[in-house]
């Protein structure tokens, strides 16, 4: 529920009376109700679990509060329900399914980092009985074991698979020739036909922000596709004819209509691939560095420079580890206070 509260003043976290009043402030209450809750940051979130709610709030306040609500903050795993189905993408789901007819083999981008949450469960049903292509991409940037036990999963299913970095040329050469042997079927019953020199025709498909059209232009050696560090740059399919034995169809990002595992949908967030202005930065850093300090222990540390008092390394919270970065990058709000917000989108 939302409320606006009186004239009154609100009173500072430590019982002290503080200068600014309730209605100077936009308070949003996340209530219990077990048959039906609604979050007031995110219009579409529809029921909630009351174990993921209950007791919790968010104020969206003066700076001096900031701090204080991290620490007050309850955050539990998994409490964000995070969807995001513009409808872009329907368009463009039903544009593919028209053109799949045109297409020889099937190229997806998947983000090496996190490859299960990146894959879109609709494109093996509107590729069936197309060759397939997986593109492990921003190899570079995950772990190269749990790479390596991607590509081997996704090859016992017959599917042929690549390790790049799409803004690395050099990770790319190996592209040309996997296609090839992809559609070596295809191109040995266009001979026995008589049919010489068909290009392939490929579909490059993918979720938002994977890297699709980065990996087009590095491809092509030029630049055939708008890019951009955000979700949604790509609006409509194109054409690319790369040479003449070879021609690519970019199309836009697209995910599916409900994630059913939030983890999924926090991963994605995570990824850049869900439009950040349905987002709240600052949980989704307490998740970030909540996952990296159990899966990766230390790595915050050395990347960020954190020094920890003897003894008390198995005692820091994500909030107190985010306090620690953002103290090493001097995120500091006015008087020297600690700008946690700023440190998130870090």
């Amino acid at each position: 529920m939302k409320r606006r509260m009186g004239w009154g003043r609100c009173p500072w976290p430590d019982g002290r009376r503080s200068p600014y009043s309730w209605r100077q402030m936009n308070t949003c209450l996340l209530g219990d109700n077990r048959d039906s809750s609604e979050d007031s940051r995110f219009g579409n979130i529809g029921n909630v679990k009351a174990d993921q709610i209950a007791g919790r709030v968010w104020l969206r306040v003066f700076p001096a509060f900031k701090n204080w609500i991290y620490r007050s903050l309850r955050i539990g795993e998994n409490n964000m329900n995070i969807q995001w189905y513009p409808g872009h993408m329907t368009k463009a789901k039903r544009a593919m399914k028209e053109d799949i007819k045109l297409i020889d083999l099937v190229i997806e981008l998947v983000d090496a980092r996190v490859p299960f949450s990146s894959r879109n469960p609709d494109i093996d049903e509107l590729a069936a009985g197309k060759a397939r292509m997986v593109l492990l991409n921003k190899a570079d940037l995950a772990d190269e074991t749990m790479n390596s036990r991607w590509a081997e999963l996704f090859q016992s299913k017959g599917i042929h698979v690549v390790k790049i970095d799409a803004r690395n040329k050099g990770t790319l050469k190996q592209v040309h020739s996997v296609v090839q042997e992809a559609c070596k079927e295809k191109i040995e019953r266009d001979r026995r036909r008589g049919i010489l020199n068909r290009p392939i025709r490929t579909m490059v498909v993918g979720i938002p922000n994977v890297g699709k059209s980065t990996f087009i232009n590095s491809f092509a050696g030029k630049a055939c596709a708008k890019t951009g560090n955000k979700p949604g740059v790509t609006k409509g399919n194109q054409w690319i004819r790369l040479n003449k034995t070879l021609e690519l169809l970019d199309t836009p990002g697209i995910l599916w209509p409900r994630f059913e595992d939030q983890q999924v949908g926090l991963n994605l967030a995570l990824i850049g691939s869900i439009n950040d202005q349905i987002l709240n930065k600052d949980e989704l850093a307490l998740e970030l560095i909540r996952f990296l300090e159990k899966t990766y222990p230390g790595i915050l540390a050395q990347r960020f420079s954190l020094e920890y008092t003897e003894g008390a390394k198995e005692e820091q919270s994500p909030v107190s580890i985010l306090e620690g970065i953002a103290r090493s990058r001097a995120c500091l709000m006015k008087g020297g206070e600690l700008d946690l917000a700023r440190a998130a989108a870090l």
